[in-house]
């Protein structure tokens, strides 16, 4: 699955690059093979076959445990978001953490089902603390963006980064 971040484009691209991901028997093959052109654009369906679309979802994924010094913590997550730049914010105090970001996922449970692989798969590599994951929110574009318009859920990421509660 390749995870990309919406919103502004990096300085120097012209524009988005669009990804998609394999499901079914397509699941594996080169992109060439799947039905996606080398431009991002996807090619149809061969007649009688149905390609299922993935969706944007946003992810809240909490996480707390035992007090772990401030500065560990701040280096652990910005390690996190340098491995994997579709992270759009963390924030973090000395016994628990917020991440929130966008997946790219077939459904819900394809989203849900990466998120929660998230922090064990990186505690190593990014040396975060021995944490749990006490929480999961996973919503689509569609409610995230009705949620903010109607002043309620979570306000835009913004400042993107790490940051301390």
């Amino acid at each position: 699955m390749r995870r990309g971040r919406p919103g502004a484009l990096p300085r120097g691209t012209a524009e988005r690059t669009l990804t998609s991901v394999g499901i079914g028997r397509d699941a594996g093959r080169p992109a060439d093979e799947e039905g996606a052109e080398r431009n991002g654009a996807v090619r149809p369906a061969p007649q009688g076959e149905h390609r299922e679309v993935s969706r944007l979802w946003h992810i809240t994924l909490s996480v707390s445990g035992r007090e772990a010094p401030l500065k560990e913590v701040r280096r652990a997550l910005e390690q996190l978001a340098h491995d994997h730049p579709f992270l759009l914010t963390s924030r973090y105090a000395n016994d628990h953490a917020e991440i929130r970001y966008w997946e790219e996922a077939r459904d819900l449970h394809d989203a849900a089902a990466v998120a929660l692989r998230l922090w064990g798969e990186h505690r190593s590599t990014a040396k975060l603390p021995p944490w749990e994951i006490v929480g999961l929110e996973v919503i689509d574009r569609e409610t995230y963006h009705q949620r903010v318009a109607e002043g309620y859920g979570p306000p835009p990421a913004s400042p993107v980064g790490v940051h301390p509660y």
